[in-house]
């Protein structure tokens, strides 16, 4: 393996960041349940939060710390992608529907879509011009 870096650090921080991703998404879903025919905010509350910091951090690592390696597997696809739960939202809404919430159901459904794609662009949006105010303050 020549030049190439191992993939061992990369795997070991998509591990380690999953793990604390899903003790959160745990600890909300456990602290705010609800039942099958209920909205269920705790996992609304874990997708949309979730996709808001992706879009603060997808600006950080592309344009505050690009040679960070670790960062991006980390707390993207590691502590993130194991908070961020779209799996779960669609068993929800499913659950919903069959309870014979179908109102329920399509309301948690778009505001979820809705919600995480609005969440994304605030995140971006708002990091990129804290960083674009950052490098214009520097002397």
């Amino acid at each position: 393996m020549g030049g190439e870096k191992s993939l061992w650090p990369v795997l070991a921080a998509v591990s380690a960041g999953g793990v604390l991703g899903a003790l959160a998404r745990y600890g909300l879903a456990t602290a705010w349940p609800h039942r099958s025919d209920e909205f269920a905010w705790a996992t609304l509350i874990t997708n949309v939060s979730g996709c808001l910091l992706i879009g603060v951090l997808m600006v950080l690592v592309t344009e505050v710390y690009p040679n960070q390696r670790l960062l991006r597997p980390f707390l993207g696809v590691g502590v993130l992608g194991g908070f961020t739960t779209f799996s779960t939202y669609v068993v929800d809404v499913g659950h919903a529907a069959t309870a014979g919430a179908v109102g329920t159901a399509f309301a948690y459904f778009l505001a979820t879509v809705v919600g995480a794609l609005v969440a994304v662009w605030i995140g971006v949006t708002a990091t990129s011009r804290v960083v674009a105010l950052r490098r214009t303050a520097r002397p």
